[in-house]
């Protein structure tokens, strides 16, 4: 195996320093690197069992998708972030169908299923990780959930704008509208009405391609209410 590997899993895989030699050496030996352009599927078939990922570089978005084919993101995934949920076949406790794609160039590390099954029967700090794992992103759906089931189309969008905005530090949101209305969960055109008002509200300007900030007090306040 490359030792290049075993560096970086040693950076990144959260339970590495309660593992013995042998458990880092069998993760090492099934962990393979995969590169994604922006766009690409991921993991397309609900059916799939990825096993673990960590994302090196870019970044994944994780969705669910209804019977009318709408989708919903239920997390995003950052670099030197780990993911469980394409791992059902691992982590049994996960009962829902997910999907997920690259939203930029990423590069990803993937440990096969079986090597984490291994590892996980052989040391229980290393499960009980992965339970807690999973816990908080069930955390992260029932947010979601509870957005779209009991919060106003208005201060949902106004809250995606304003931490989309504080996630990358800039007034400007490099988004097209299809793309927001998959990770708020709503179609396209009710984005577009929601956007046009606020811009005639003066608290956005909407380009090709991207959402400007203008009243950012006003957002917040909204996403807030």
């Amino acid at each position: 195996m490359a030792q290049s590997t075993l560096d970086e899993l040693a950076k990144l895989v959260p339970f590495w320093n309660v593992l013995n030699e042998e458990d880092r050496e069998h993760l090492a030996r099934f962990t393979t690197r995969a590169a994604y352009v922006a766009g690409e599927q991921i993991r397309e078939n609900a059916a799939e069992c990825l096993g673990g990922i960590i994302v090196v570089e870019g970044s994944v978005r994780v969705y669910i998708m209804g019977e009318d084919g709408r989708e919903v993101t239920i997390a995003r995934l950052r670099a030197h972030e780990p993911c469980l949920l394409g791992a059902s076949c691992v982590m049994h406790s996960i009962a829902f169908d997910v999907f997920m794609e690259a939203e930029e160039a990423t590069s990803l590390l993937l440990v096969a299923p079986q090597a984490l099954n291994a590892v996980f029967e052989r040391n229980m700090s290393a499960e009980n990780w992965a339970l807690n794992a999973v816990v908080d992103r069930f955390s992260d759906i029932m947010w979601t959930l509870q957005q779209i089931l009991f919060m106003s189309f208005d201060k949902r969008l106004a809250i995606f704008l304003y931490e989309e905005s504080a996630r990358t530090g800039s007034d400007t949101v490099k988004m097209t509208q299809d793309r927001i209305a998959k990770h708020v969960g709503s179609a396209r055109e009710v984005v577009s009405r929601m956007l046009s008002y606020f811009a005639e509200e003066g608290i956005v300007e909407v380009g090709r391609g991207r959402i400007e900030i203008r009243d950012r007090a006003r957002l917040k306040k909204l996403a807030l209410a």
